[in-house]
């Protein structure tokens, strides 16, 4: 019996390693979104924390996720120690094989050089290896989703319901890494099985019925058993307004995705015209900005610690930062997100054109030829309905996008398997037709990369790219398009123009890329291109100038580019005191690694004074948000209590709870921001309580530099109090 080799695709090779090389191009310089990097952090100090994905090691409140990819992220840490390598790490990995799955997916259906294609495709993606560089956890939702589409093909090469089981099993593994946005492609997976196997009706429905009730029972698993701890017993529920897994999952991270609405609450985002000046949103963030919240920003104009720049809203608005961004989008307008307007031709509009859409008009003369296919075959074959699969993951999420209110631009990376693997089959399909050299349709794969090429010269427009480089985008595909015509006219045609054609509409896409990955400060709601956007608030690193999209605008020098850029932490120069002593080792973790210098970012003055007048307290310090609290808990072994969440607004405490934590030696000091009383009236009734029972400690004794009385702070006059309660 002959043992047949597997020969090794040296081409597939190639793909793989472009692809890790694009995802760990300097990753370790590329800052990570430090609101999850704390969690991380607290999750390794014990089980508790693990469990719950508990921002704080005290398990005070969660962060605003489920907690499996950040559980992965706590293993990565754990076995190479917590820097941003080790957190970006599993991210990065899971990239890489997306991509290589796209291969195993495609290839059995429609060949090597659609397989190949489609893996180049999604690893040229722009926004996918944006957020492949993050710890955003979409890279894994993304793979795992992946992994469900292959055992759901063998669900259906097989016939057997194990292998379904095993889809949507981990589907429900997707929910507890992003929830809802997991069961974007459920419409695809109960559409293919019912399209594909062959099975008679009632079996399918039988197994589809099966696939339910695991899909509920595993999505649900962690929410129901989280709930049903009593809350006095488990951190509260960051995000939610009413300390529960499943109104976080079903409300401020499902249904006020799409409507952006604020339903009564400080959770979602309000709607507006374009005269309002109020945006609110509690979409989480990593922000990174010692001593202030800055989702509760209030007025126009704001100085950093130096006392020297500031930051300025164009249209009168206080930033809102949420989920790593800036929120704030109303109905009809493009928002601080910068994700467009709604409506029909949404992505292709300045903002999201060149994260994830290049490609899409390619697609759109695919979906033509595998029509045309159908209509000359009529035959409804495997091939097609493998083709309808992607269509069905694809779409769905399209028309999401195109009318959602409250979202980000890395979001879109969900669309990119979809998209890869349609311009693999497309090629397929346009080519065969192309080589029958009769009628209309095989003028569809000249059209095609045609029209494509005029849309990449658009977004190129549309971002302000070298006219130079715009026009020349028009010229190339102008003479392919002439060249390939004059292809027709032979007796044998060779598959290299073409192919080189569609190759060559991935040079600007991987451009694009290239920018993307040469970016510092993309960390936490990553976005690709040239495009400045948010996308540092709350990395590790921050340029100095910053432009802002719904006009906020950063002056030379803004946010303390000398507090917030990064440096290699063996050559970073140790905090000191207001006497200029170093701070006890004792205090700062073990942090490691580059890109994720949080340690300029602590008040030092604050610190040392902690230190000084610390008495084993169960929390070190509370403060207002999580943004204040981040660099305190990557850069000491003490807990820090977030009170009101990552906003600020969170009603995680009432003031007789608060009383009774104090009362019982729990916490002590409180930093509280300068916010002017935006946040939720419960958060509000919880700071005037701290005002009127501890005393405010003058800032000549804590403050780094008495002259500025606020890190980073984004309100006029706004500024950081130190209270401390005596009893």
């Amino acid at each position: 019996m002959k043992t047949i080799k597997k020969r090794v695709d040296y081409l597939l090779v190639g793909i793989l390693v472009l692809s890790a090389g694009l995802n760990f191009y300097n990753l370790n310089n590329a800052g990570s979104n430090t609101y999850y990097t704390a969690a991380v952090k607290s999750m390794m100090q014990n089980f508790h924390a693990f469990f719950y994905a508990s921002f704080d090691p005290e398990g005070f409140i969660t962060v605003d996720k489920p907690p499996v990819a950040l559980w992965v992220q706590t293993l990565s840490a754990k076995i190479f120690g917590l820097s941003d390598f080790s957190v970006l790490l599993p991210e990065a990995l899971a990239g890489v094989f997306s991509v290589y799955l796209m291969y195993i997916l495609v290839k059995p259906k429609f060949g090597r050089a659609a397989a190949l294609l489609s893996s180049l495709v999604l690893a040229c993606s722009p926004i996918f290896v944006a957020v492949v560089r993050t710890n955003n956890v979409d890279s894994i939702l993304i793979v795992t989703l992946l992994i469900a589409t292959w055992a759901l093909m063998k669900a259906v090469d097989r016939k057997k319901l194990g292998w379904l089981i095993l889809s949507v099993f981990l589907i429900g593994v997707g929910f507890n890494i992003k929830m809802l946005q997991a069961y974007m492609v459920v419409p695809a997976i109960y559409l293919f099985y019912w399209i594909a196997v062959k099975l008679n009706w009632k079996k399918r429905l039988l197994h589809l019925a099966a696939a339910t009730v695991v899909l509920a029972g595993v999505s649900l698993s962690w929410a129901l058993v989280v709930d049903s701890v009593p809350a006095s017993e488990r951190p509260y529920i960051g995000s939610s307004q009413t300390n529960s897994v499943l109104e976080l999952a079903f409300g401020y991270n499902g249904i006020q995705r799409l409507l952006g609405q604020d339903s009564g609450t400080s959770t979602g985002v309000q709607k507006q015209d374009n005269s309002s000046s109020t945006n609110t949103s509690n979409e989480q963030t990593g922000q990174n900005h010692s001593g202030t919240a800055a989702s509760q920003a209030q007025g126009t104009t704001g100085t950093d610690s130096s006392s020297t720049s500031q930051v300025t809203t164009g249209a009168g608005a206080p930033p809102n930062f949420q989920d790593g961004g800036m929120d704030g989008k109303g109905g009809g307008t493009s928002g601080m997100f910068g994700t467009g307007s709604t409506g029909p031709l949404r992505l292709f509009s300045t903002e999201l054109s060149g994260q994830i859409s290049w490609l899409l008009p390619f697609i759109l003369f695919a979906v033509i030829g595998l029509v045309a296919e159908y209509l000359k075959s009529k035959q409804f074959d495997m091939r097609l309905k493998f083709a309808a699969f992607w269509l069905a993951w694809l779409i769905p999420m399209m028309v999401f996008f195109s009318i959602a209110e409250f979202f980000h631009q890395y979001y879109l990376s969900m669309m990119g398997p979809a998209i890869a693997a349609l311009v693999g089959i497309g090629w397929t399909i346009l080519w065969n037709f192309f080589t029958n050299k009769k009628g209309w349709k095989s003028r569809l794969l000249p059209s095609g990369i045609l029209v494509t090429f005029l849309f990449e010269s658009l977004i190129l427009n549309q971002n302000s790219q070298s006219k130079i480089l715009v026009i020349g985008t028009v010229l190339v595909g102008a003479f392919l398009f002439i060249l390939m015509v004059l292809q027709m006219k032979k007796e044998a045609i060779s598959p290299a123009l073409p192919m080189a054609a569609l190759l060559a509409l991935l040079i600007l896409p991987l451009y694009w890329t290239g920018i993307t990955i040469n970016k510092t400060n993309n960390a936490s709601t990553p976005i690709a291109g040239p495009g400045s956007g948010m996308g540092g608030m709350g990395g590790g690193r921050m340029a100095g100038n910053m432009s802002f999209p719904g006009g906020m605008q950063g002056t030379s020098g803004n946010i303390a580019p000398g507090a917030l850029q990064n440096q290699d932490a063996e050559n970073m120069t140790p905090p000191t005191n207001q006497e200029g002593a170093s701070i006890p080792a004792s205090a700062p973790a073990n942090i490691g690694g580059k890109g994720m210098d949080t340690k300029n970012q602590l008040n030092t003055g604050l610190l040392s004074y902690l230190e000084k007048n610390y008495n084993g307290e169960k929390y070190f310090l509370a403060t207002d948000s999580t943004q204040s609290a981040a660099p305190y808990i990557l850069n000491t072994d003490y807990a820090v209590m977030a009170m009101g969440g990552f906003s600020g607004s969170d009603p995680a405490l009432t003031p007789a709870k608060l009383e009774e934590m104090a009362k019982a030696g729990y916490v002590k000091y409180f930093l509280i921001s300068g916010r002017g009383g935006r946040g939720l009236e419960q958060s509000q009734s919880v700071t005037q309580w701290i005002k009127d029972n501890c005393v405010e400690v003058p800032s000549s004794e804590w403050q780094s530099d008495p002259s500025s009385q606020s890190q980073t702070s984004f309100r006029p006059g706004g500024g950081d109090t130190l209270y401390v309660y005596k009893g």
